[in-house]
């Protein structure tokens, strides 16, 4: 990546002093074509290892390695010029120490060109956050609903239901950003609770299912776009159904394939087009 590409993105820097301004818009991408597309529209493009699930039809984000999330990033980081680009550490790259997370994290500053990376996790998570902050590793935090612990979860539901739930992720969130995070993804947590860390935490909060009060939003792509159909969370509203669109399209090309309509002369090389009768 050039480096009058690299100074053209928007910046963590940027991004952390957006803090009660504009909202920041983010949507995942994990190929270039995608990104190409999203990159003039939004402020941050997240890496997500949800493409365990939406590429790679994987029933958790969990089976994710370090390498897809490394191939996916940099993928997303050459198709883009403009958006911050930030890169999911996948579960087991981070959680045994901050000299593992150190490791993983510096793979993927180096081998991506990521601006920075985002983990899950609240108070047990601290410390981690602090070592790659202080060297050179921007992170992103992720609090209240986080799929890497789906099985400790036990599924993908709304947390902070209740006040001693709610209190804990709230110190789980204060704990991310004292700790040296430059921002904090809140997901799938109650509305009040998102909007009450929202106020309390001086970095910028980006919400998925979490409230309108929140910095930012993020939303996968393909969740937002209608492609992934395996179910669609209630925070989730969808701006197209681009899915219907691509069977409507693969139907249409099946039909002519099989009724020798398609290819048709226009498509073919040296056959001369019919002549329009007079």
């Amino acid at each position: 990546m050039s480096a009058s590409k690299s100074n053209a993105r928007v910046s963590v820097p940027a991004l952390r002093a957006r803090k009660g301004g504009d909202p920041i818009v983010c949507l995942t991408a994990y190929t270039a074509p995608v990104a190409r597309l999203l990159d003039p529209h939004v402020d941050l493009l997240l890496v997500g290892d949800s493409l365990g699930m939406v590429v790679y039809g994987l029933d958790s984000t969990l089976p994710v390695t370090l390498d897809m999330m490394i191939a996916h990033g940099a993928a997303v980081v050459r198709a883009s010029e403009r958006a911050c680009v930030v890169v999911d550490l996948p579960f087991g790259s981070y959680q045994e120490s901050p000299q593992a997370a150190f490791r993983a994290s510096a793979r993927v500053m180096a081998e991506t060109g990521a601006q920075a990376v985002k983990l899950e996790g609240g108070l047990e998570m601290a410390e981690t956050v602090a070592f790659l902050a202080a060297r050179g590793i921007p992170v992103m935090g992720h609090v209240g609903l986080t799929p890497q612990s789906v099985n400790t979860l036990g599924g993908y539901k709304a947390v902070g239901r209740d006040a001693e739930a709610a209190e804990r992720i709230a110190a789980d969130a204060r704990a991310i950003a004292e700790a040296g995070a430059f921002s904090l993804v809140i997901e799938g947590t109650m509305e009040s609770l998102a909007r009450r860390i929202t106020q309390e935490v001086a970095i910028p909060t980006i919400g998925i299912g979490g409230s309108p009060a929140c910095d930012g939003q993020v939303l996968v792509t393909d969740d937002m776009l209608g492609l992934f159909g395996a179910f669609q969370p209630k925070f989730v509203k969808r701006y197209a159904e681009l899915g219907t669109a691509v069977g409507e399209a693969a139907a249409a090309y099946a039909a002519e394939v099989k009724a020798r309509s398609f290819p048709g002369p226009e498509h073919c090389f040296g056959v001369k087009k019919a002549a329009t009768p007079a």
